[in-house]
């Protein structure tokens, strides 16, 4: 087992992995058939791991074994502490799940590219320093511009993410979001848990911490404290859901937005009720007592609807991987590089078996 590496490492990967699934040593070692005293050993590095017992961790913990035996890349994205035996908590759990998650999507992705049916995008980072909110925004209006989107509603926000070089996953795991950047590609899952705004929030959140960059090298994390690191990206989040100018525009400067502007605004912008207030009061355009009223009146589903015209809005839901992603899929088993099986596995839940175009004809030639 030498190509383990550091045994150390893979204990900490058991460990944490363990936490996440809310598994104790003593629940672990009945499921492998081992004492309590050897999954501890296992996970303080003490105790190599032969092939058997590194399968059988692999099943009781419900990862692939590739994620036991690879390093974890750096998380730019965590919105839960560390989960420890100490710090546990539902947050905690959900977090490192997602961790897992985002784990097994990179190494889909990077298969993909291995087998050259998908060609990452460039990274588009921001092009100039963010060290404040506002240049937060600045970032997220450039975003738009780059990507020819002006100040339009975004339709499906994985293909922008995905044009953006960042490859977006929707999972049925709990939680929000997380995302990572690994020799060049950028993943990020975003839970299907929560209303269709969150999930849009979410994404846009994370994509945010691509572009402006993670708290180690970007300016903004030099200079700020943690929870103004997250307030930065958030307000990247909100200025690329929905302009602040948009809302100046429908306020006619700074006299005011009516409540069923912002319903049409939210509506066709796919934001939160609560993301389009905050908008609004940013743009000068709502006083804090308006504010208050609309906040405790949040619109019904059918005025929502009402104002599209009764158009379905669906987003971040049946769509759970980016166009280009999906292209590669089916293109990688079109020439046979992975079997149907794994083509509907890595699709994740978009489609089945039954979906997949007619057999490929095999290749005859010698």
């Amino acid at each position: 087992m030498a190509d383990v590496g550091e045994w150390d490492a893979l204990g900490e990967r058991v460990r944490r992995t363990r936490l996440a699934v809310g598994l104790s040593q003593v629940d672990l070692a009945k499921l492998v058939g081992l004492d309590r005293t050897m999954i501890a050993k296992i996970e303080a590095g003490t105790r190599r791991v032969d092939a058997l017992e590194l399968t059988r961790l692999s099943a009781a913990l419900r990862v692939p074994l590739d994620y036991l035996l690879r390093p974890l890349p750096q998380v730019l994205s965590r919105r839960a502490g560390v989960l420890n035996e100490e710090a546990d908590s539902a947050a905690s759990r959900e977090s490192s799940r997602l961790e897992i998650v985002l784990a097994s999507w990179l190494r889909d992705v990077q298969q993909l590219v291995e087998l050259g049916t998908l060609r990452p995008r460039p990274l588009l980072t921001s092009e100039h320093p963010v060290d404040s909110s506002e240049s937060a925004r600045e970032a997220a209006l450039g975003l738009r511009e780059r990507l020819g989107y002006g100040v339009a509603p975004i339709g499906a926000l994985v293909e922008l993410c995905e044009k953006a070089g960042q490859f977006v996953l929707v999972t049925d795991a709990p939680g929000e979001g997380a995302s990572l950047v690994d020799d060049g590609i950028a993943a990020a899952v975003v839970s299907l848990h929560g209303d269709p705004g969150r999930r849009r929030a979410t994404a846009a959140h994370e994509l945010g911490h691509l572009v402006v960059g993670d708290e180690y090298s970007s300016d903004l994390g030099v200079h700020a404290a943690r929870a103004d690191r997250e307030a930065a990206i958030d307000a990247f989040a909100a200025e690329l859901l929905i302009p602040t100018q948009v809302l100046t525009k429908a306020g006619g400067g700074t006299s005011g937005v009516s409540r069923g502007q912002l319903v049409e605004l939210a509506a066709r912008y796919r934001t939160s009720w609560t993301l389009a207030l905050r908008q609004a009061d940013h743009a000068g355009v709502l006083d804090p007592r308006a504010r208050n009223v609309l906040a405790r009146s949040s619109p019904t589903k059918s005025e929502f609807m009402e104002a599209l015209g009764w158009v379905p809005q669906p987003d971040l839901e049946s769509i759970r991987v980016p166009p280009g992603y999906a292209h590669a899929v089916i293109e990688a088993w079109r020439r046979g590089a992975i079997t149907p099986s794994r083509a509907v596995e890595l699709m994740h839940g978009q489609l089945n078996l039954a979906d997949l175009p007619v057999e490929p004809e095999a290749d005859d030639t010698p």
